[in-house]
């Protein structure tokens, strides 16, 4: 199954489950209008081909404590990829950081998204760890005010969902 051969089907069943993965395959069925048997069957073959690639709870930061949200943007001293590699390793056993993309246009080589309870727990972070890793040159760190969107779902009109 390749994204040439989803049908409308096949994207209203993504689309729903970006919504709610929690949907039973009934109302799923009457909701994209096919019968329970053949929607449960696509949306394993959608699994087994990888557009699912699966299915998560989203949890409330602020009810769990965590308050503070902040953007941090790494420079390294040295553009090899051991240096890399041995940044990658430590930063994806740091719970703290939700997300690590490698990037460019900017001053730096690395952007998390990190968060933590408080500004307390963020210094233990930035000293006890981050600024320990080896190669870690530069941190720069942003810190979240509002989130004014966030959203899980990807968007799909380009495939000609509408």
């Amino acid at each position: 199954m390749s994204e040439h051969n989803l049908d409308r089907y096949d994207l209203k069943i993504l689309a729903e489950l970006q919504r709610d993965a929690r949907i039973s395959n009934q109302e799923l069925a009457e909701r994209i209008g096919l019968s329970p048997s053949p929607c449960s069957r696509r949306v394993k073959q959608l699994e087994d081909s990888g557009y699912i690639a699966r299915q998560v709870a989203l949890l409330d930061p602020a009810k769990l404590g965590l308050k503070l949200t902040a953007f941090v943007l790494i420079g390294m001293d040295r553009h090899t990829p051991e240096r890399f590699a041995g940044f990658e390793q430590v930063i994806r056993d740091c719970p703290e950081v939700l997300d690590c993309c490698l990037v460019t246009g900017m001053d730096a080589d690395y952007q998390l998204r990190v968060v933590v309870p408080d500004m307390e727990h963020y210094q233990q972070f930035l000293l006890g760890k981050l600024t320990r890793i080896e190669g870690v040159s530069s941190v720069r760190s942003s810190f979240m005010l509002n989130q004014v969107i966030s959203s899980t779902e990807l968007p799909l009109q380009h495939m000609g969902l509408q």
